[in-house]
């Protein structure tokens, strides 16, 4: 994972040089600040400007958090599992995971926009200081977390100088025609900037000679104190220049403040003066202008032109349109582009969204909206399902991470609504490639649980939410809630006749036996589930992942033969549908085949691809084995001390996924032959130091250490001893035949069947 994921700057910072200092300051001090101010002010850039600027001391190691599209406290946690790159296994609670993750760490953490969650998060950030003494909590909201330790950094509005430098610039970059004024610089221009071009900038900042200033300069000034100096207010401003000279905004804000502040009078000054900005910039909006940016409340977090049409389009606002509305609204600083795992993308600023939202609220629009963006995630949801079986698997993966603050919001509407039951189970049942293929079992546990406690009357969607709940208790190692919710989907799907459901429950029950070292019981279980799919014409990557999991079972009992063919096949029809999630799980078994043949090269080679696929999707399981095994290879080239460093490195992995190997002693054989040989070879003392520097790898350098070939003195047992000595799990055996690996027709439908489940 990237030890750092702060979002590129958008445009050049301005001014702030003594905040950023003091901030700095405290940060060096304090192992908890936390940066409150009115809405608007620049908290949010300033922090991020600071944790930027605060990155080579944490090694890089500076993550963040962003909170503010949460609505349910319960997930507080899992968004700061999501943001630190963790991916966990286990039945442990994110807290646990958090606080062992970071118990030995120095790193920096950026929690932005926590004020509306801030019983949850108080708590937590106090535990995670407690067990984490390199840890230092960079907090930005309107209000203190009120933790003991903690710093305050109240951010002001910007002093005047700042002030008319900021609208200057973004100004400038508005392409607003210069003011005549004198021919200085702006204060903290840089060479090559707008100020230093040679057109001179249209604004400067008072100096000594300010009492002789033009008109348009003095106005320039005024206008900067009538908005306090309110960065926010200052960007709505400068969005407007190219349209309105300064004069005319004055005159235009003096009349919206007086109609604002009327009847106001208990509310903060600076409050009133955000509001008067936002609302005058709404007035200067066009009524379509408006009806986007109120529409546009809805979305949390980025998202895309394509759902911005779908949500937010109509008869009054024709799709399209909507681009060059919402180029408008960029504009005028009303939405920010931003770069997302995705592709470009767009976020509505949250103060601005607030207001957008009461406009709507106004309009009585709101639950149609809400409904509306429940839908387009819906849809998105389901086209990801259905594509994750096509070579666009690693572009669902991107657009799930980020979309994932908008499926939460649709997530909470459909639970929120007892009529829409059903759609939460569809939804929290859809996203199993999510859960399961990209690192989120916990998260997806979460909703699939509380789903599952509805009443929803849809026996389809309430049978889905179940395999997939059976699936991901699994290999989080919980076979008592997986056994529950799989004999429950089995005998509902029974008796409502559904039987893709059956196969699937069927299916998963052979895989909880195959990870519970009992292969007669997995091998009938999982051949049953892929002869039903067959006659189904279910293909989709649960099949295929089913085939190899008859090919592990065939393996465990010997037939080394039988799995080989069955992945052979499996191997090809991933190249035919460029899946590689599943392909990844074949590739190990055919390593191990190419091992017991001595084809180290060979087994290399297909390891260094599974290896790299698994790390992409974050699947933690698939990715410690094939390091496992690496090390079996690496140790019978000759090269016992970087078997063992690799072996070291898998210990944390492990961690993550609870019991090792899932106390499979099938699945440990790999690791036992590898520590057998590297210990004999080494010895006690220098095979322990070896694994002591694997154990101190991160995730990332794990890694790259199993893709790169190392060259070590050549101690070690012989491959040909090593593969003599093959325990269980892997023997060769005469092969038998494989029922049910046939390769399943198509779906029908034409769906691959994963929506049907």
């Amino acid at each position: 994972m990237r030890r750092s994921n702060l979002p590129a700057e958008p445009n050049r910072f301005v001014g702030r040089a003594a905040e950023q200092a003091e901030l700095a300051r405290l940060l060096e001090g304090s192992r908890l600040v936390t940066v409150v101010g009115v809405g608007g002010v620049g908290k949010t850039r300033l922090a991020l400007r600071a944790a930027s600027g605060a990155q080579k001391r944490y090694g890089d190691e500076v993550r963040l958090a962003e909170l503010a599209p949460l609505r349910d406290p319960d997930l507080v946690e899992h968004a700061l599992v999501e943001a630190l790159g963790l991916t966990d296994h286990t039945l442990r609670a994110p807290r646990e995971v958090l606080v062992e993750h970071l118990a030995e760490r120095r790193l920096l953490l950026v929690l932005d926009g926590f004020e509306h969650l801030v019983e949850s998060c108080a708590p937590l950030v106090g535990e995670l200081l407690a067990h984490a003494p390199g840890l230092t909590v960079l907090a930005v909201g309107r209000r203190p977390l009120r933790v003991a330790g903690e710093a305050v950094f109240g951010l002001a509005p910007m002093g005047e100088a700042d002030a008319v430098a900021l609208l200057a610039e973004r100004a400038a970059e508005a392409g607003a025609p210069v003011v005549p004024v004198r021919d200085v610089p702006v204060p903290g221009s840089v060479p090559g900037s707008v100020h230093d071009s040679g057109r001179h900038s249209a604004y400067e900042a008072p100096g000594p000679g300010a009492a002789h200033d033009s008109p348009a300069a003095a106005a320039v000034r005024e206008l900067c104190r009538r908005l306090d100096g309110i960065p926010l207010a200052l960007e709505l401003a400068a969005g407007r220049l190219p349209l309105l000279s300064v004069e005319q905004m004055l005159c235009r804000l003096d009349d919206r403040f007086r109609l604002l502040t009327v009847g106001v009078r208990g509310a903060l000054p600076r409050h009133q003066t955000l509001r008067t900005a936002i609302g005058w910039s709404h007035e200067l909006c066009t009524p379509e202008e408006r009806l986007l940016w109120a529409r546009l409340s809805v979305f949390a977090g980025p998202f895309d032109l394509e759902a911005v049409e779908y949500v937010c389009g109509g008869p009054e606002l024709p799709p399209d349109r909507i681009l060059d509305l919402l180029g408008g609204l960029l504009a005028q600083s009303l939405v920010a582009r931003e770069d997302t795992p995705a592709g470009p993308g767009y976020r509505i600023l949250d103060t601005v969204a607030a207001y957008g939202a009461e406009w709507l609220a106004a309009l009585g629009d709101t639950e149609r909206l809400r409904r509306r963006h429940r839908d387009w995630y819906m849809g998105l949801a389901t086209w990801c399902e259905l594509e994750w079986f096509s070579p666009r698997q690693a572009e669902v993966a991107a657009r799930t991470d980020a979309a994932l603050p908008n499926l939460r919001a649709a997530l909470d509407l459909c639970l929120e609504l007892p009529e829409d039951a059903h759609l939460a189970q569809h939804l929290a049942g859809t996203l199993w490639f999510a859960w399961v293929g990209c690192g989120r079992l916990s998260e997806g546990r979460h909703w699939l649980e509380r789903a599952l406690a509805l009443e929803s009357g849809h026996e389809e969607a309430r049978l889905k939410a179940l395999w997939v709940l059976g699936y991901v208790t699994i290999l989080q190692g919980d076979g008592t809630v997986a056994v529950a919710a799989l004999h429950e989907c089995r005998e509902r799907a029974r008796a409502s006749r559904n039987a893709l459901a059956e196969a699937y429950a069927t299916h998963r029950m052979g895989c909880l036996a195959l990870l519970s070292d009992d292969m007669p019981r997995a091998e009938e279980l999982i051949g049953r589930a892929l002869e039903s799919y067959q006659e189904l014409g279910e293909l989709n990557s649960n099949v295929l992942m089913g085939q190899v999991e008859l090919a592990m079972a065939r393996a465990f009992v010997g037939d080394l033969e039988g799995a080989v063919a069955i992945c052979r096949e499996v191997r090809e029809v991933c190249e035919e549908r460029g899946e590689r999630w599943t392909r990844a799980y074949a590739l190990y078994v055919l390593a191990f085949s190419a091992w017991t043949r001595g084809a180290h090269e060979e087994a290399r080679e297909l390891l260094a691809e599974c290896v790299t696929i698994n790390h992409t999707f974050r699947d933690q399981v698939g990715l410690v084995l094939a390091i496992e095994l690496l090390a079996l290879v690496t140790v019978s080239e000759g090269d016992a001390v970087e078997a063992a460093v690799l072996q070291g490195a898998t210990v944390p992995v492990w961690d993550t996924v609870g019991i090792q190997l899932f106390g499979s002693t099938s699945f440990n054989g790999p690791r036992t032959l590898c520590e057998q040989h590297a210990g004999a070879a080494l010895g006690a003392e220098a095979y322990a130091a070896a694994l002591r520097e694997g154990r101190g790898l991160s995730l990332d350098a794990a890694v790259e250490r199993a893709l790169t070939r190392r060259r070590g003195p050549a101690v070690g047992g012989p491959a040909e001893a090593a593969g003599r000595a093959a325990p269980r799990p892997f023997r060769t055996a005469r092969s038998a035949a494989v029922p049910g690996t046939r390769k399943p027709a198509g779906s029908p439908t034409g769906k691959g069947g994963e929506a049907a489940g």
